[in-house]
């Protein structure tokens, strides 16, 4: 495997999300650059589409075993290590990459992992796409992190609010710290046309992304459930699946939303905001959500808590509405200036449009694939 790129996926809840966009896309453009390839991704009984193309495009795809066996779980016993260390080991533990890329799905920074390409003296990067405000290690596990995030060749972060929580939480500065972008994946050359009014002045809302806690989806319904938004027209659609869906619709019921609030599953983007004037984004924690950067290319202003990259790419009243914080309260006050404004919202998207592009590079792919390729270590 010498000069071969290899891509670590550290995501195991679900088969496919957001966090595998960027990673995958590199991949796929090293690859038809002719760099070798390979990617650790967790196995699934049904492994992602996307994932399979990646083995059309040439990359060597090794799949994590769903269920560990006997004898894996008691080598884990054994060593002490987590699964995933112990499975990297077993399929490249005799390689020699030229980097190894970790794309760290959620919160905390994969240290395992970082500590594997310590021993194997295999250059190493992490991508980290959000992290987590609950996560504060310990002084002994921070002097760990610190010490092998130190090593790493770059510690990549999709934004800035990444990036400084977690320097809070490590007590450190990152000098090899870097902020990458992840891609738009909508076809949005210009803004879309602004949904007809076909039902008198209702606001029609769009929540998109996984049903789960760290999305903060109850936070807006409980806010929507005030006696004054019960008596402004208004809907609101929840495109996504996951766990808490259930619980979702319950709270629906004992808010008595049930003829003002929509679950739509999976639906294409393009669909959503030909059919939506605005996106919520209630979350607890974010990277780089690409709900709020599709919404803004399709010329939606969009209301968000100041998590992740959402406070980098809007400006509070002018190209959308920010939420200090994910509480009830503030998101509130954010959805009640968006509805003071609300003649104004077909303006606001517009110049979210125009902002988001001139934040966002043309080519975020290319630009993460070059700057791997810039860390890889020679072939031999």
């Amino acid at each position: 495997m010498s000069g071969t790129i290899l891509f670590i996926s550290n995501m195991f809840r679900i088969p496919w999300g957001g966090s595998e966009e960027l990673w995958t896309r590199a991949a796929a453009r090293l690859s038809g650059q002719r760099v070798p390839v390979a990617a650790s991704v967790q196995g699934w009984p049904e492994l992602d589409r996307r994932i399979m193309q990646l083995s059309r495009a040439g990359v060597d795809v090794r799949p994590r075993p769903v269920k560990p066996s006997v004898i894996a779980l008691a080598r884990r016993y054994m060593f002490g290590k987590p699964q995933i260390v112990l499975d990297i080991e077993r399929s490249f533990g005799n390689a020699a990459p030229a980097l190894v890329v970790i794309s760290n799905a959620y919160g905390n920074p994969p240290i395992d992992l970082a500590e594997l390409c310590i021993a194997k003296g295999w250059h190493f990067a992490i991508l980290t796409h959000s992290s987590s405000p609950d996560w504060w290690p310990s002084g002994e596990a921070a002097a760990q992190a610190r010490n092998a995030l130190a090593l790493a060749r770059r510690c990549f972060f999709i934004s800035e609010d990444n990036r400084v929580l977690a320097e809070k939480q490590l007590g450190h500065g990152f000098d090899n710290a870097e902020i990458v972008r992840n891609p738009v994946i909508v076809e949005a050359d210009s803004p879309f046309p602004w949904p007809a009014d076909s039902n008198g002045n209702e606001l029609r809302m769009a929540c998109v992304g996984r049903l789960s806690g760290e999305k903060g989806q109850d936070i807006l319904l409980e806010a929507l459930a005030s006696p004054r938004w019960m008596e402004r027209p208004w809907r609101l659609t929840f495109y996504g699946v996951g766990p808490t869906r259930d619980v979702l619709e319950r709270l629906v019921r004992r808010f008595k939303l049930q003829d003002r609030v929509f679950f739509a599953g999976h639906v294409a983007v393009e669909k959503i905001w030909c059919e939506n004037h605005v996106l919520v984004v209630p979350s607890r924690l974010e990277g780089g959500p690409m709900t709020t950067i599709e919404a803004m290319f399709c010329g939606r202003p969009v209301i968000a808590t100041a998590v992740g990259i959402n406070p980098e790419v809007i400006t509070d009243g002018s190209t959308g509405f920010l939420a200090a914080y994910p509480a009830v309260e503030r998101l509130s006050d954010a959805l009640e200036r968006m509805w003071v404004q609300r003649d104004r919202l077909r303006e606001i998207g517009m110049l979210a449009s125009a902002s988001i592009r001139k934040f966002m590079p043309d080519d975020p792919v290319g630009i993460f694939a070059a700057k791997l390729l810039s860390l890889a270590r020679p072939p031999t």
